[in-house]
């Protein structure tokens, strides 16, 4: 429920996907996002998991339409979503126990900002609806190379 005790984000994507229960099933079970508020009648749900936060809404064709085009899988194509955690292994563990496939395996990777490398170890993976997330653990930063 909405308090005012809680850090709301100020850019929180919303995701429409075809089959709430599989999202929910994902995003909370295998990567640990929690529900901080839903509403059942309107098949949508908030999610938090440390400073992340997405909106889920089953679609609905009869409800009023803010889709852009057709909505056919992959949904999202053209973007991922950054998820800082604090370890990818739980998450990982948790996707292979339950057989779920990653999009890109486990790599440490190294991002250019101006005279710092930012470091981070991370993997893509596809929800049920085929949004792309990048689930990434920090793994600090370092002097770029001379």
């Amino acid at each position: 429920m909405r308090s005012d005790n809680i850090k709301w984000a100020t850019l929180v994507p919303e995701f429409v996907v075809s089959d709430l229960a599989k999202s929910l099933q994902f995003w909370c079970d295998y990567i640990g996002f929690e529900v901080m508020y839903d509403r059942k009648e309107e098949y949508f749900v908030y999610l938090g998991m440390g400073e992340a936060q997405v909106m889920l809404e089953q679609y609905n064709p009869a409800d009023r339409e803010w889709e852009t085009g057709i909505m056919e899988k992959p949904f999202g194509r053209g973007i991922n979503f950054q998820i800082e955690v604090n370890a990818i292994a739980p998450i990982l563990k948790r996707l292979q126990e339950a057989n779920y496939n990653v999009f890109i395996d486990v790599e440490d990777r190294w991002y250019r900002a101006e005279d710092v490398e930012f470091g981070q170890k991370q993997f893509l993976v596809q929800d049920p609806d085929g949004y792309l997330l990048r689930l990434i653990e920090n793994l600090g930063e370092r002097k770029v190379a001379e």
